[in-house]
């Protein structure tokens, strides 16, 4: 498996990110799971995706219980979490709505510590970009996570060019990612410039939803993209059209670093093999042009 800097200053990470945000769909032991992460790793796939508020907040505490089984493992891997939502899985949030305080996001960060059972985080995210975000009280929490020794690197998520742009001018250090949702069912962020600052930057995107949150494979609306990904998946010899649906975001030019959404290891270790998959031009603006179902103009 292929290691990249996420930017020059940042951390290293696999090609292929492992999510974790359906874990408790999963319905793993604590063994079972700790089997799964050593399948990963041993493929070469040793970033992992977190959020404190997946699966109701119980995913991270459910990963920690695996890897106290054999605490070792953690040398072999990168951990990302996120932080900045709030969600009605606790009891004192009456609706769904984002916190950015500086306190919000350091209490966040250190109880991801607990129940990853980790004492550092290679990588914290902003989940959401936040209407009521304060950029200086966001940095300001960065910076004293980062003194401390709590996080390696700071980023964002799902943020807009100038989202990323405000926050950055706030730190003294560099934002190392973006992460996005990037899958040819979101062709908006291929043009509205959150990708091309990427490149401007020189740091590589993290992609989620790959895959439509699996809406690719079954909503009726996406029939003629699933019928054209199906014959670029022929014409390629690839094994699956999730391969050749990777192999179409690692052509773009800010080099996405994929997240694999999956606890089955069939498709994990497929989805890493779409890192040889390579698509002409011609059949990346085809699986556009189905996507969007027009010609480019």
């Amino acid at each position: 498996m292929q290691r990249i800097h996420l930017h020059p200053q940042g951390p290293e990470f696999s090609r292929f990110i492992m999510g974790y945000w359906r874990l408790m769909e999963w319905n793993l032991s604590p063994n079972d799971l700790l089997s799964l992460i050593k399948f990963h790793l041993d493929l070469g796939i040793t970033t992992i995706d977190h959020a404190d508020i997946y699966g109701g907040y119980q995913c991270e505490a459910a990963f920690g219980a695996a890897l106290r089984l054999e605490p070792s493992l953690r040398d072999r891997m990168e951990v990302v979490s996120k932080c900045g939502i709030a969600l009605t899985a606790k009891p004192q949030h009456a609706l769904n709505h984002y916190i950015t305080s500086q306190a919000h996001i350091i209490q966040s960060a250190e109880q991801s510590l607990r129940n990853l059972a980790v004492d550092c985080l290679d990588l914290l995210l902003i989940h959401r970009p936040d209407p009521l975000m304060d950029a200086d009280e966001v940095a300001d929490a960065f910076v004293r996570l980062k003194e401390a020794g709590k996080i390696k690197h700071a980023g964002v998520s799902n943020f807009t060019a100038s989202q990323f742009s405000l926050l950055q001018s706030r730190l003294p250090f560099p934002l190392v990612t973006n992460q996005i949702e990037i899958s040819p069912l979101n062709q908006d962020v291929t043009l509205d410039g959150t990708l091309d600052q990427c490149q401007q930057l020189g740091l590589r995107p993290m992609a989620w939803s790959c895959l439509g949150g699996g809406r690719l494979f079954s909503a009726p609306e996406y029939a003629p993209l699933r019928q054209e990904l199906e014959a670029i998946r022929g014409e390629l010899g690839a094994a699956s059209i999730e391969q050749v649906v990777y192999a179409w975001v690692l052509m773009l030019p800010s080099k996405p670093l994929p997240i694999i959404g999956s606890g089955k290891r069939e498709r994990i270790a497929a989805a890493a093999k779409a890192a040889h998959v390579t698509l002409t031009r011609q059949q990346w603006f085809r699986i556009r042009k189905a996507a969007l179902g027009a010609d480019v103009p």
